[in-house]
């Protein structure tokens, strides 16, 4: 083991919470210390790269543990029939979208995902509404559900998507009315159980995988966080086809 990596260990060996740290007595902690010291008198740039290895490892743990979150969750997130979808609805690549509709990079997404399923014919995106910008989201996100009653959750979707204003529920009624819904309706089960039971079921998927922003796209175990672009996306959907 190189002399670098000794020093990454001995840091590690004094963050709290570490096994190595619990296991170290105070005579063993003043000696790990010693060392440090001296190592950095001889070479201050060791401390930049210890810490810099230390966040790769973390960083490598924390996908680690999402992955193996998205793979508990893939039948929640890829194949619940209840769920919204775009694209092709019988697509063998899945992909699920976590979305805000207030969110400026969902808006800066969203005619990327457009251009995704024109030109990719077997994916489908489930669309999981994730209203976290406060209570105008959440309007937003009764509203689309309630949209998916009447068979026009993707019409709305657009709209609200495609908005450079505000929601309010004069604007709801707008798109709503323009997309063929029925507002009388639509404004009644917008504060149905259902509606709430699916929003609150939407947030603690989201806690369950550890996503903290919107957008956020998944496929397969992978987590791609904020508005990629179109090519990233077609590197995924090609790497899910196998």
């Amino acid at each position: 083991m190189n002399r670098r990596r000794l020093i990454a260990l001995a840091g590690a060996a004094l963050l709290p919470g570490t096994a190595l740290a619990q296991g170290l007595s105070e005579a063993q902690r003043a000696e790990v210390l010693d060392i440090l010291r001296r190592a950095l008198r001889e070479d201050p740039s060791i401390l930049r790269d210890a810490f810099e290895s230390l966040e790769r490892a973390e960083e490598e743990a924390r996908a680690t543990s999402r992955a193996q979150a998205i793979a508990q969750n893939a039948q929640a997130l890829f194949q619940d029939p209840a769920a919204p979808i775009k694209g092709n609805p019988q697509g063998r690549v899945v992909l699920a979208e976590f979305f805000d509709v207030r969110c400026g990079f969902c808006k800066q997404l969203h005619p990327v995902m457009d251009q995704l399923v024109r030109r990719e014919g077997d994916v489908r995106v489930v669309l999981v509404d994730l209203p976290i910008l406060g209570p105008a989201s959440v309007l937003g996100a009764r509203a689309l559900l309630a949209a998916q009653r009447q068979g026009r959750y993707v019409p709305l979707y657009d709209a609200l998507l495609r908005l450079r204003e505000e929601i309010t529920e004069p604007v709801i009624r707008r798109e709503a009315e323009r997309a063929g819904l029925d507002w009388a309706r639509l404004r009644r089960e917008m504060d149905e159980a259902t509606t709430t039971q699916r929003i609150e079921r939407n947030l603690g998927l989201a806690r369950a995988l550890d996503i903290q922003g919107t957008p956020a796209i998944l496929g397969g175990t992978t987590l791609l966080p904020g508005a990629v672009d179109l090519a990233t996306l077609q590197r995924l959907t090609a790497q899910l086809r196998g």
